[in-house]
């Protein structure tokens, strides 16, 4: 039984490539196959239900072209990708996904690179999961920040994990909650040998990939167990409008004057400095906290929405 769904999964495989890669008709792929019509349309739909199916529209639009540049020229970045904005969407991960792991993908097929540094969040979570197989068995995915959350929708390690099994690559997580409970605490946890070199491969990894977190309306950090509601408070009376690896950050971009900064389990931001760092963002509410984390002037690379491009650039104006 095992032996007829392996095959069966592999001839979905090739169905849905003869189709979508080959260009071939339904007809013209049964006769090379070897089954009915009725058989490639299953096969085909049991891909695309699998995940085994992974879409990127080329052909970049005008408006994105024209933003794409002018958010280049004002945060100094390297690269940048704007899509196009779907109406009514809130969290738009049906058009950041794909092009973030398109760009996730052209990294990952460099053969410079050998380490990356993978930070949290929906948005990422969501373009690694659109992401195809890669054979890099020689890639090592490290966790950035600590890994233990309540919500596995934004787990470091289940996102480390899933690169790891994409590429055939290792990966490495932080043995250490999100963010400990005193200064102190976070000390003995960085005094652990096994927490201390993961640390330590963290802050040398060349590529850092990171989600940008917004502040003032989203409570989806109180709900994954990612700070407590007295701390949101804390941070938006400190004037936090973003996070970027569990640090808060004020609108001119440096980090505010709150306690919980100094208890997140994850690298500082001073080991971002002269590393090609890829942040991935998008979504209603999140220009502000996208803003910040520009004003750094750490992110090299960007990939977000049409939308939350123009409300970036329109206070800057």
């Amino acid at each position: 039984m095992q032996k007829v769904t392996e095959l069966e999964g592999d001839l979905s495989v090739r169905a849905a490539w003869l189709s979508l890669a080959g260009g071939l008709t339904q007809e013209r792929i049964a006769d090379r196959l070897g089954v009915s019509r009725v058989k490639v349309a299953r096969l085909i739909a049991r891909a695309q239900r699998e995940g085994r199916i992974k879409v990127f529209v080329e052909g970049p639009v005008t408006s994105c072209l024209a933003l794409e540049d002018r958010l280049v020229e004002r945060f100094g970045l390297t690269g940048c990708r704007v899509v196009p904005s779907v109406a009514d969407t809130p969290m738009p991960l049906d058009v950041l996904a794909p092009a973030g792991a398109r760009l996730l993908q052209q990294v990952m097929e460099r053969d410079d690179v050998k380490l990356i540094g993978m930070g949290h969040g929906r948005t990422l979570a969501a373009a690694v999961q659109a992401m195809p197989e890669i054979n890099r068995p020689d890639l090592t995915f490290v966790s950035l920040l600590g890994s233990f959350t309540r919500s596995a929708a934004t787990h470091p390690f289940d996102v480390i994990a899933r690169l790891a099994n994409r590429t055939g690559g290792e990966g490495y997580f932080m043995p250490a909650p999100f963010r400990c409970d005193s200064a102190e605490d976070k000390r003995l946890f960085l005094g652990q040998r096994s927490l201390r070199e993961v640390f330590e491969m963290a802050e040398s990894a060349p590529v850092m990939v990171l989600g940008v977190g917004a502040v003032e309306r989203d409570t989806h950090m109180i709900e994954t167990g990612m700070i407590t509601a007295e701390e949101h408070r804390a941070v938006l009376k400190a004037g936090a409008c973003g996070e970027i690896l569990g640090t808060f950050l004020g609108a001119d971009g440096a980090p505010v004057a709150a306690d919980v900064n100094a208890r997140s389990v994850a690298i500082g931001l001073k080991a971002l400095k002269g590393k090609e760092t890829i942040a991935i963002a998008g979504g209603h509410g999140k220009a502000r906290a996208l803003r910040a984390a520009l004003r750094t002037g750490l992110i090299r690379s960007l990939v977000t929405d049409e939308a939350t491009a123009l409300r970036v650039l329109e206070s800057e104006a």
